[in-house]
């Protein structure tokens, strides 16, 4: 199904013709960055410039979700369907926070089964009257996907359920992976049918389609995407166990942000991102980011609202008077307690009724007063362990009433059928106490709900008896366990499963002083009322649009197959090293300057192996027997074992330890930078080091002549991080009077002298070179690591001399694909042995020259 306003774009790209009348549009060609118009037609080819732009249309957000915010009915007489929007979903009350010009469309499948033969014309019914667009899928692929890898393995796993056992959760099955991959494929092709990639905002809602951004991003480079998760994210420790958990880490990843409800949430996700895929974050003015290939992913951390204006609704009508003044009469005398949740196994219903048997077996005189109502919400899933907590909830409540209830009173009223959500507001407006003991929950706005109502309205209160303006009071007990209990400061907070702290918690609750319940009460009133469900939908595309705004600054490449696909968002004019643009520019040149980090460049970085090999010698020593080439290594590492594994290179410049050792030659001595003589800093950081070594499984330091290193690559990455941040402040608050800076690098913390680093080293000996009239006309240098960017940047800023007749050809390469002051890039080691042979190939082969030149510092005044 397509609609009369949007043009399937990729069927007009794979050439499929469009069976419906097209709304005439002129597609202009592509912008790609400002200013930057592509040659591309408009083909739907996927490369850089492939995003297609539109015509002027309204501002639209495109709601995903599993289900669509629609009630549905067919018509046994007519045989017609009957559709309505579902006032109580969340994604119909999100709408408040948008902007009334704002199209909002919905994509989602419904709640009921349609026929084959009536699906296009139900399709075509809900997108002309509802803004809405179905996912038919087939029954026995909902089947696999919903109650299949959702509910059978997804949702216990995030709530902390391992599958242990068969018995109470199914082993990791393959097949329901795999519908799981094709039906959120299904939702992709339907988002398709009704995006502008240019203009509109796509916000996925929760764990069922958490690897829809991937099949997002790989149609559309550039789309506005945006995903909140509305359970619980585990800690690393349950997710690893999770085995398709780094295609869905990076399928999140492919998102523009992620949203949780709560710290806690996104510090788990965050963790899984830092252990599983190496990634590291960090707060950018007050927004945490990960840094990505390239991109900026955001994270959210904002609890979900309730819609007050429903509640309020609820509130006066007349059913919920009526209702109301039923349970006052039915309960007249006592105080309720009320509870409404769901029957499942994390909703802790049996913990509760044990904490209310407790609480009636050591406190008598509530015997006769108090009274638990439990809603009970029908099971959102089936199986073994939903019916074995319906059981044990039963039993435990005949077993209350039997032991402590008598003629007229019952301590636990059960109403497990559905309840009208009139009729939970009149229990809510009259409850004493809210009580939420789940042992996870994502979120649970049941206490919100029950703070409006005892806030109550003008005609609720006269169903009450209570007069206009006076003080409303209410009181909570949550599980410290559930998404709102960061946000309710006021509330009782317990450890569901301590039952005698439970308890006694409900008989602080309900014997509290009338004053400390209205403070709480008003406290928590405060901030539901102006956090609600319109500011939570407001605040995260607020922050969509800005983590959408940097979108057309950057080129953007494709790499990775399958889930695996990923966006690299580079500059502009950052291209890979070609080796043929490269010969051409180094056949031309007279003198050239060549500089080439260790580590991860002419050896790789995952090498165990870190000697050059034989066939890194013959590249260098051809390179450096051509007199028209000045070439240097400019590592990190100590000068003894850079002199012992390139002793065989003689014309080969070594810059040791970042530049505080140099070497021209074999032949000459090693000279030492003259910024600092006196390594007396080296008494004060040792010890410091040593300290956070042996704290700190995994860490190790290197002690080099002019520096000492502390790494952590081995320790565990959150605790190894959390401890390299805390010597860097460590560090520097005991050196701040040593001529010496302390600096963070990937999985390490140095400290070596100032003004010590590869950018001045790269800068002295191309001032070097300029100062003996021997200016290079071409210059190259290759470099992996943050270290290597100061060489970058410095050459740049070196050779652009006035002095100098005219500018060198300049090649700046990092290795990898990411952001770099470099101009070029290439891909791995291999590619720069293979770019280092083609250059040693075109130098001409002439004698060495007798006057080989030689510098030193002292000649750089």
């Amino acid at each position: 199904m397509v609609s009369r306003s949007y043009t399937n774009f990729l069927d007009a790209a794979s050439g499929d013709l469009l069976n419906f009348p097209q709304t005439p549009r002129t597609l202009p060609r592509v912008m790609t960055v400002p200013g930057i118009i592509s040659d591309g037609d408009g083909n739907g080819s996927n490369d850089e410039d492939s995003d297609i732009f539109s015509s002027k249309c309204r501002e639209k957000k495109i709601i995903v979700a599993n289900f669509l915010p629609l009630l549905a009915q067919k018509d046994l007489n007519t045989g017609r369907w009957c559709f309505s929007f579902d006032e109580d979903s969340l994604l119909l009350q999100m709408k408040d926070g948008f902007s009334s010009e704002t199209d909002v469309v919905y994509v989602g499948s419904l709640k009921v089964d349609v026929d084959t033969s009536e699906q296009e014309e139900v399709a075509e019914r809900l997108l002309a009257e509802f803004n809405c667009v179905p996912t038919f899928l087939p029954p026995d692929l909902q089947k696999k996907f919903y109650h299949g890898f959702c509910k059978q393995y997804l949702w216990p796993l995030f709530h902390y359920m391992l599958p242990m056992s068969p018995e109470h959760c199914n082993r990791f099955d393959r097949f329901l992976w795999q519908a799981y991959v094709s039906a959120n494929k299904i939702f992709a092709d339907k988002v398709m049918e009704v995006i502008n990639p240019e203009e509109d905002y796509v916000w996925i809602h929760d764990y069922h389609l958490m690897i829809l951004p991937t099949f997002l991003r790989k149609r559309f480079y550039r789309v506005k995407l945006g995903f909140f998760l509305h359970s619980p994210f585990p800690s690393s420790e349950i997710y690893r166990t999770l085995p398709v958990r780094d295609d869905i880490l990076k399928a999140l990843l492919n998102a523009d942000l992620v949203g949780f409800h709560t710290f806690d949430y996104a510090r788990h996700f965050l963790s899984c991102c830092s252990r599983m895929l190496g990634l590291d974050y960090e707060s950018k003015r007050g927004h945490i980011g990960l840094e990505y290939f390239g991109r900026t992913v955001y994270v959210k951390i904002l609890p979900v609202g309730i819609h007050m204006g429903q509640l309020e609704s609820a509130l006066n009508l007349p059913s919920t008077s009526i209702k109301v003044k039923e349970i006052q009469e039915q309960f007249k005398g006592k105080k309720i307690i009320l509870g409404v949740d769901d029957m499942d196994i994390f909703k802790g219903l049996s913990l509760k009724l044990l904490a209310m048997e407790h609480l009636l077996q050591h406190y008598e005189e509530l015997r006769g007063e108090l009274v638990l109502v439990q809603i009970v919400n029908p099971a959102r899933s089936t199986g073994k362990d939903v019916q074995e907590a319906k059981r044990e909830t039963y039993a435990i409540t005949e077993r209350i009433n039997a032991n402590f209830g008598f003629p007229g009173y019952e301590p636990v009223v059960l109403i497990d059928h559905p309840v009208p959500f009139y009729e939970k507001t009149a229990y809510y407006a009259l409850a004493e106490c809210c009580i939420v003991n789940a042992v996870r929950d994502g979120m649970n706005l049941m206490p919100y709900n029950y703070i409006v109502c005892r806030q109550g309205t003008p005609k609720i209160d006269e169903a009450l008896g209570i007069t206009s303006g006076s003080s409303r009071t209410s009181t909570l007990v949550v599980s410290e366990f559930v998404g709102c209990s960061p946000s309710l400061s006021g509330a009782i907070r317990v450890n569901p499963w301590d039952i005698d702290a439970v308890a006694d918690a409900l008989n602080i609750a309900i014997t509290m002083p009338g004053l400390e319940k209205q403070l709480r009460h008003e406290k928590h009133y405060r901030y539901v009322s102006s956090h609600d469900v319109a500011y939570w939908a407001r605040s995260f595309m607020q922050d969509l649009e800005r983590a959408c705004k940097d979108h057309y600054s950057k080129r953007c490449w494709s790499i990775g197959f399958g889930l695996s696909f990923r966006i690299v968002a580079l500059s502009p004019h950052f291209r890979k090293l070609s080796l043929d643009h490269i010969v051409k520019a180094y056949k031309r040149a007279n003198r050239r300057a060549i500089f080439l980090d260790y580590d991860g460049t002419v050896v790789p970085q995952s090498s165990i192996v870190k000697t050059p090999s034989p066939e890194v010698i013959s590249i260098l020593n051809d390179l450096c027997n051509d007199p028209k080439n000045t070439v240097f290594i400019v590592s990190g590492r100590g000068k003894n074992s850079l002199s012992d594994w390139f002793a065989q290179c003689q014309n080969l410049g070594i810059a040791a330890e970042h530049g505080y050792f140099i070497r021209w030659s074999q032949s000459s001595n090693w000279e030492s930078s003259p910024l600092l003589m006196d390594f007396d800093w080296k008494r004060i950081a040792d010890p410091v080091m040593q300290l956070y070594t042996e704290a700190t499984d995994g860490s190790y330091i290197e002690t080099k002549e002019s520096a000492l290193v502390w790494h952590h690559q081995d320790a565990d990455p959150d605790f190894g991080s959390c401890q390299a941040m805390e010597l860097l402040d460590h560090l520097e608050n005991v050196l701040a009077n040593e001529p010496v800076e302390v600096k963070r690098g990937h999985h390490i913390v140095e400290v070596k002298p100032q003004g010590v680093s590869k950018g001045r080293v790269t800068e002295k000996i191309l001032s070097t070179m300029i100062s003996n009239g021997k200016p290079p006309d071409f210059v190259m240098c290759i470099g992996d690591d943050r270290s290597d960017e100061d060489m970058f940047e410095s050459i740049s800023s070196t050779i652009y001399s006035p002095s100098l007749p005219a500018p060198p050809e300049i090649f700046a390469c990092t290795v990898g694909q990411k952001p770099s002051k470099a101009r070029y890039y290439l891909d791995d080691s291999a590619d720069v042995l293979k770019l280092l042979q083609g250059l040693a190939r075109a130098s001409s082969m002439k004698p060495k020259c007798s006057t080989q030149i030689q510098f030193s510092f002292e000649s750089v005044a």
